[in-house]
C-alpha cells in the first residue's frame, strides 16, 4: 500500500515504455526509477531522513517526478509549492512546514533563499549559473543508481502534504497517507479502460490534481504528459503528438479550446474529462460537437476527499449541473444544514500541524466538505453553494480576508470587501466591493490589479470590481456578510451595486 509501488511495478514490466512527457523532453518507466533512486540517495547525503519534509518550489519540469517519488522511498514527505507565490507567501509556507530541506529551481533559487531563512537550499537547472544553496543537479549525478537502504515507511505513514489557503489566508497544508494516495490512484472509477497512448495534464505539479492525474496514468502502466501552461494550443499540440487517449480540463481551460482556430489532430482521443466548478450543458454539447465519438464524465473532489461523485457518460444530459453519484469507495450523505459529507478510505489523514481545522472538517470519519447540495430521488447530488467563504476560481484557493488586506492600501477606498461570484469560466471570480470616498472616482479592475502587483499571486487578484454605496455587515459584530455581496453583484449594473 505505497504509492511508490506504482513506479516499481511500471518499471518493472514496461521499462522502455514512456511514462512522463512535457514538450519535446520524456522519460520511460526504467528512467524514472533510476532517477529516483538517484534523488533518493542524494536527499539522504543532504541529511533528509525518513519523517522529513521537502519543500519543492519550481516550475513545472520533469525534474519534479523522481523528486517526489524519493521523497516516497525514504519516508521523506513532499510538499510543493505554487510557482506563483511571491517571496513573502512562499516565506510564510516555509516558516508553516518548517522542511529539512528547500528544492528549487534557479527561476526561484534568490527569492527562496531569502523566504527559507537558512534553512538548507538546493537549487536545480542552473546550468552553470551561479546561484545560493547546493547544486541540485551535482549532487543527483553523482549519487548511486542503487536503491537506498532503510526500512519502508509504513502504509499510514506521511506522504505529501499539498497547500491550500486557509480561512486567513494562511497556508494550511492537506497531509495525504502512502495509502490514501494509492488508493486515490486505483479507484476503479477514476481509470477507464484507455489505450497506452497516455493522458494530457493540464494541471501543474504543485496541485493535488497534477499527481493524482499522473499516479492514475501509471497504476494503468499509461504515459502523463504534462504542459508548462493550461493554453489551449499546447494542450492540443500535445493530445496530436502522443496520439493520447484522454485529457481531463476544468470549463475554463476547455472554452479556451473551443476558441482555439488552429486545426489539430485529436482523433486518438477516446475521454474527455471535465468538472471541478459548474458544468454547463452548452460546454458538454460543445465537447460532444468538437471531439465526437468520445466519452465524457464530470467530476466532482477536492485535495482533502480526493475523487468523491462522478457524472457518468449517459446522464450527462438527463441530470444537467449534477455532480453525479459517489465513486466505488466512497460514500456520500447530506447533513442537518445540508452540508455535503463524504467518507472513504482516502480521505486525508489532518491538515497540518492545525487540530482545531482538522477536528472540523473530519468528525467520526465524515469529511465535511463546506459545500451545501441537494439529492434526487435517484442519489445523483447537486451543489448548490457553498458554507465557507473561500473563493474557488479556476481550481485554485482564494481567502477573502488575505486580498481584502492588501487591497485596503489602495488610495480613495473608504471601505473594501472580497467575495465569490458566480462565473461560467472560471466557476467563481475574485469579486472586490469598494466604498470610494467622496468625490473619488471608482477603480477599476486593472487599477486594483496593479495596485496589488506582486504581493499576491495573480489568481488572488480582482477580476470585477462593483462600487456601492455601503458593505453589508452584521449589526452586532460589523462583519463582512458575504452572502449578501453575492447577492449584489447579481443584482449591479457592470461596475456598480
Amino acid at each position: 500500500m505505497l504509492i511508490g509501488d506504482l513506479l516499481d511495478v511500471a518499471a518493472g514490466a514496461l521499462p522502455r515504455r514512456p511514462a512522463v512527457s512535457l514538450l519535446d523532453r520524456s522519460l520511460t518507466f526504467g528512467e524514472v526509477a533510476v532517477a529516483t533512486d538517484r534523488t533518493a540517495n542524494a536527499l539522504v547525503g543532504l541529511g533528509v531522513r525518513p519523517g522529513d519534509r521537502v519543500a519543492s518550489w519550481t516550475d513545472i519540469g520533469l525534474g519534479s517526478v523522481p523528486l517526489r517519488f524519493a521523497t516516497a522511498r525514504l519516508g521523506a514527505v513532499f510538499a510543493p509549492l505554487n510557482p506563483a507565490y511571491t517571496e513573502a507567501e512562499a516565506t510564510a509556507t516555509l516558516e508553516y512546514l518548517t522542511p529539512r530541506l528547500v528544492v528549487a529551481d534557479v527561476v526561484h533559487a534568490e527569492a527562496a533563499a531569502a523566504a527559507a531563512h537558512g534553512l538548507p537550499l538546493a537549487v536545480s537547472g542552473s546550468d552553470g549559473r551561479t546561484a545560493p544553496g547546493t547544486d541540485f543537479d551535482a549532487a543527483v549525478a553523482a549519487a548511486s543508481a542503487a536503491p537506498p537502504e532503510g526500512p519502508r515507511p509504513g502504509a499510514d505513514d506521511d506522504d505529501v502534504i499539498f497547500l491550500t489557503s486557509g480561512s486567513t489566508g494562511r497556508p494550511k497544508g492537506v497531509v495525504l497517507s502512502h495509502r490514501a494516495t494509492l488508493l486515490r490512484a486505483i479507484s476503479r472509477n477514476t481509470s477507464p479502460n484507455l489505450g497506452d497512448t497516455g493522458e494530457v495534464c493540464m494541471f501543474p505539479l504543485f496541485h493535488m490534481a497534477g499527481w493524482h492525474f499522473l499516479e492514475r496514468a501509471w497504476a494503468a502502466g499509461r504515459a502523463i504528459h504534462l504542459v508548462p501552461r493550461a493554453d489551449a494550443e499546447l494542450l492540443l499540440e500535445t493530445v496530436e503528438t502522443w496520439r493520447a487517449s484522454s485529457i481531463y480540463c476544468i470549463p475554463a481551460v476547455w472554452n479556451r479550446i473551443f476558441e482555439c482556430h488552429r486545426t489539430f489532430d485529436t482523433s486518438s482521443l477516446e475521454w474527455v474529462f471535465t468538472g471541478t466548478s459548474l458544468v454547463s450543458a452548452e460546454l458538454l454539447a460543445t465537447l460532444k460537437e468538437r471531439f465526437s465519438g468520445t466519452r465524457t464524465t464530470v467530476n466532482y473532489g477536492s485535495t482533502e476527499a480526493g475523487p468523491s461523485v462522478s457524472l457518468p457518460d449517459a446522464d450527462l444530459f438527463t441530470k444537467i449541473h449534477s455532480v453525479g453519484l459517489p465513486v466505488p469507495g466512497t460514500k456520500a450523505r447530506l447533513a442537518d444544514d445540508d452540508e455535503l459529507l463524504l467518507s472513504s478510505d482516502w480521505l486525508m489523514s489532518r491538515y497540518y500541524e492545525l487540530p482545531d481545522e482538522t477536528a472540523a472538517a473530519l468528525r467520526e470519519g465524515w469529511y465535511h466538505t463546506g459545500d451545501l447540495a441537494e439529492r434526487d430521488d435517484e442519489g445523483y447530488y447537486w451543489i448548490v453553494g457553498r458554507k465557507r467563504e473561500i473563493i474557488r476560481t479556476g481550481g485554485e484557493s482564494v481567502a477573502p480576508v488575505e486580498v481584502e488586506g492588501v487591497l485596503r492600501g489602495y488610495a480613495g477606498l473608504r471601505d473594501v470587501a472580497v467575495a465569490g461570484v458566480a462565473d461560467e469560466r472560471w466557476g467563481e471570480v475574485v469579486c472586490a466591493f469598494v466604498v470610494t470616498e467622496p468625490g473619488r472616482a471608482a477603480p477599476t479592475v486593472d487599477e486594483l490589479r496593479s495596485h496589488i502587483g506582486d504581493r499576491l499571486a495573480p489568481f488572488k487578484h480582482p477580476r470585477r470590481v462593483v462600487v456601492t454605496e455601503q458593505l453589508p455587515r452584521t449589526p452586532a459584530t460589523g462583519q463582512i456578510q458575504r452572502s449578501v455581496l453575492a447577492r449584489l453583484a447579481e443584482e449591479a449594473s457592470p461596475g456598480r451595486a
